[in-house]
């Protein structure tokens, strides 16, 4: 049923990696359906510059979000996925650091209630500057 991360051949931390973002795809996945009882069906994981990692989670909502969605009440998915964030947030970072091994400085998800889409965005520490 999940079409999880493409390894679309993209570069990782300016090393051939598609293959890694494909394991943060899948395991964004998984802690998905280990933290919240249910994971997307779709995932892809994307470099936004060097530093910068996104992974776009569609049909992410769990049920009862789903619900409050149709009932106009998208400010109390906001809060509800805040608060899972604030929650799960070490999980999180540490298999990307694992995966990527690089340090996350910066970590946050966003989700669009109406597009039952969810965005995990990593920010890692800068690589030091060549001599």
């Amino acid at each position: 049923m999940s079409l999880l991360g493409r390894d679309d051949g993209q570069q990782i931390d300016g090393r051939g990696g598609g293959g890694r973002l494909a394991a943060v795809s899948n395991a964004m996945v998984a802690l998905h359906k280990e933290q919240f009882g249910r994971g997307p069906t779709r995932a892809r994981s994307h470099f936004a510059g060097e530093d910068t990692l996104v992974s776009v989670l569609e049909d992410a909502l769990l049920p009862a979000e789903q619900a409050l969605a149709e009932m106009n009440q998208q400010d109390r998915v906001q809060e509800a996925r805040l608060f899972f964030q604030m929650a799960t947030r070490r999980k999180f970072v540490d298999a990307v650091e694992e995966i990527v091994g690089r340090k996350v400085i910066a970590f946050s998800s966003a989700t669009d209630a109406d597009a039952g889409v969810v965005w995990e965005l990593y920010n890692f520490e800068p690589r030091p500057s060549p001599e």
